[in-house]
Formats: C-alpha cells, sequence, structure tokens
C-alpha cells in the first residue's frame, strides 16, 4: 500500500504483461480479513489488472498443533506447526480471477488428517509412528492447502481449479518427515483423480515442491502425476526456480496441467528474479471439441 516494495513492483509488472485471466498464487500470507489479497488486488486494479473475483482460506502453514510434530522434543517451533510457518497464516494460497468463482461449492481438503491418505507411506518404525500416536492422530497431510475452486467461464462452463503447495522434501532427519509428506501431498492429487466421478475439466496447478528427475525427493508420486491418462503436461523439464547453486540448483517444481478436456492452444513460462525465485507459467486453453 505504501508503494516502496521492489518484490511487488516487479510482481505487479509481470501480472501486466502476462494478463492471466485465473491466477493461482502460492506464498501470500494470509489473515482473518483478507487484507492482504484485497489490497493486492486493489493494487492491481490501479494498473488495469481487475480480479473482481477472489478466494482465500487459512493455510495449514503457522496454525499451531499443540504437539511436537517434528520430534526434536520442543514444543512451539515453527515445524511444529500443521504446515511450517512462524505465524499463523504465513505463505498461504489464493485464487484472483476475472470469472466468478462459485464460493458455495470450493472443496477444501486442508483439514484431511495424513493418516487417511490411501496408502500413505507415514514415517514409521516398526509399528510406532514417527512423533508417537498423538501425532499421528493429529498430523494434517496439507502443509498449505489442498483446494478444488469452481470457476464459472463464460460460453464454456464451470473450470475446476486444482491447486496446493507442497513442503519441500528437506529440513528433516533420518525418517524423512518431509520427504514422505511432500511425496503423499502429490499423491493426493492421484487418489483424488481415482475416485472423482465428476467429468468438468479442470486444472491441476500449484506448487509440488519435487523434480520428476533432479534434487530430493520421492520421485514416484510426482512422475505417476505426469503420466496420469486424465492430465495434460505441455511443459519439458525446464525448471520452474532457481535455488541455491550448486545444491539444490534449478530446479522443477512447479506445474500447470490442464485436463484431457481442453486443447492447449499455446503456454509458456516467464521468469522475474525480482518478482519470485518461481516462475509463472501459462497456458491458453479452449475446450476440446466433442
Amino acid at each position: 500500500m505504501r508503494g516502496e516494495d521492489d518484490q511487488i513492483a516487479a510482481f505487479r509488472q509481470l501480472l501486466i504483461d502476462v494478463s492471466p485471466d485465473i491466477v493461482a498464487l502460492q506464498g501470500i500470507d494470509f489473515d482473518l480479513r483478507r487484507t492482504t489479497l484485497e489490497a493486492l488486488a486493489d493494487d492491481l486494479a490501479s494498473s488495469g489488472l481487475n480480479y473482481p473475483y477472489r478466494f482465500a482460506n487459512p493455510p495449514n502453514a503457522g496454525l499451531a498443533s499443540g504437539l511436537d510434530l517434528n520430534g526434536n522434543g520442543r514444543l512451539g517451533d515453527a515445524d511444529d506447526a500443521h504446515g511450517f510457518g512462524r505465524f499463523n497464516g504465513m505463505g498461504g494460497m489464493a485464487v484472483l480471477s476475472r470469472f466468478p468463482i462459485t464460493l458455495d461449492a470450493i472443496k477444501d481438503y486442508s483439514a484431511l488428517l495424513w493418516r487417511n491418505l490411501p496408502k500413505n507411506i507415514y514415517p514409521m518404525n516398526g509399528n510406532i509412528p514417527f512423533g508417537g500416536k498423538d501425532v499421528l492422530a493429529s498430523h494434517r497431510l496439507s502443509s498449505r492447502g489442498h483446494w478444488i475452486v469452481p470457476v464459472q467461464i463464460p460460453d464454456v462452463g464451470t473450470l475446476n481449479l486444482m491447486t496446493f503447495h507442497a513442503t519441500p522434501p528437506i529440513y528433516d532427519g533420518e525418517e524423512d518427515r518431509n520427504g514422505r509428506r511432500n511425496h503423499d501431498e502429490v499423491a493426493f492429487w492421484l487418489n483424488y483423480l481415482k475416485n472423482a466421478t465428476a467429468t468438468s475439466p479442470f486444472v491441476l496447478t500449484g506448487t509440488a515442491n519435487v523434480d520428476p528427475d533432479r534434487g530430493s525427493g520421492r520421485k514416484d508420486a510426482i512422475n505417476a502425476l505426469l503420466a496420469h491418462p486424465s492430465l495434460q503436461d505441455p511443459f519439458d523439464d525446464t525448471p520452474t526456480a532457481d535455488f541455491a547453486e550448486p545444491l539444490p540448483g534449478d530446479l522443477r517444481v512447479d506445474y500447470l496441467l490442464p485436463s484431457k478436456g481442453w486443447r492447449v492452444l499455446d503456454h509458456g513460462m516467464v521468469h522475474r528474479p525480482d518478482a519470485s525465485r518461481h516462475s509463472l507459467l501459462w497456458a491458453d486453453i479452449a475446450p476440446r471439441n466433442p
């Protein structure tokens, strides 16, 4: 609001240059009255980029669990929140749209318990869960959130925007809690698509925080998602994020995967280091002819 932040200025210019109809934002702080999101949308509107329809829900980031989730013997660490966060709402998600969002039809799976994901790989030592039974009983799967946001496209119908932001598969111990959680946050969508009955065309997008070939992390879930028969992957393996050299190095961790119900007319990736170390992925899509 002061107009003194170089990153916000670079982000604003990036969106003006690309001018997307729908934006899935990652890493935007959440507050109860959504003041941050409204201020950002108003700032964009002052530059001629209007997003009258907006959505944000509380992320798991910074949401206190009251438990020792990371198993270091202390309570109240940023890593003891349901998703890593130094304060409630740190680094959440949001959707900006030129088209109406059906708010009462949004599905938010952020409260799903990790243990309730079928075929989960929660860290175990024999029959003993990492952190103990109380942690297993309370540990959420989503480090930030898993959403399905219906957007009404004129002359087309409903586009279901599926978005998420997974934890990095590092910063843990031999139990590989973050690596396993990252895998299962991606695997959530495999399970969802396996059981989904709706046929509306959708787009799956967000930060999976795992490269299918390079860097740390368990690769099975992301490779299975990229190969899923209901999805298209119009992008190659060019890195989407600029991380420290030499490790972890530049990695492909951000994804935009339209369902097979769309024709991908064009797509691209724009990297503006002053705006973010993550690139903006975009795709022009149209309904596939019957």
